[in-house]
């Protein structure tokens, strides 16, 4: 049986892409409000820029500065080149856990799941995440039953 949801592949893969369109937005949103105004107040500042043109558009420093003292220092990026490898590198990597994932599944390669409960040494159960995903799981599985009304006495 596949737990696809459990497995870090695919929690790497989800990070990936739903992060990657995270940080666009964010940096998006960060030069929409740091563009270098070109024009006078009447006309548009898409009017200011050339297409190929060599200047900057944007001040990636007031970005930087803003960003910096939203989140914390180090979290953003002051280099132009790096920032953005790292917003095309992100969700790729990310794609890349997703297909890890599937292929692992498809071979069924199921040792990175998280089926199994957590023992300690004396044979005492360690409470988890996985371990209510799993209880909920079978619950789901039981509504698929015939008789829905009789649930499984291990919930």
């Amino acid at each position: 049986e596949h737990n696809i949801l459990m497995h870090p592949f695919h929690i790497l893969g989800v990070a990936g892409v739903f992060g990657g369109s995270l940080f666009s937005a964010m940096h998006g949103s960060l030069v929409t409000s740091s563009l270098l105004a070109e024009t006078s107040e009447d006309v548009s500042l898409n009017v200011g820029y050339n297409f190929g043109q060599e200047d900057e558009t944007y001040s990636i420093s007031a970005a930087h500065g803003y960003f910096g003292r939203l989140i914390f220092q180090y979290a953003s990026f002051n280099n132009s080149r790096s920032l953005h490898f790292f917003l095309a590198a992100w969700p790729v990597i990310g794609i890349w856990f997703t297909a890890l994932g599937v292929s692992t599944m498809a071979f069924n390669l199921n040792g990175l799941n998280f089926n199994q409960s957590i023992i300690d040494s004396n044979g005492h159960l360690i409470n988890s995440w996985a371990d209510l995903v799993n209880r909920a799981n079978l619950g789901l599985e039981v509504m698929h039953e015939r008789n829905a009304h009789h649930y499984p006495l291990d919930l």
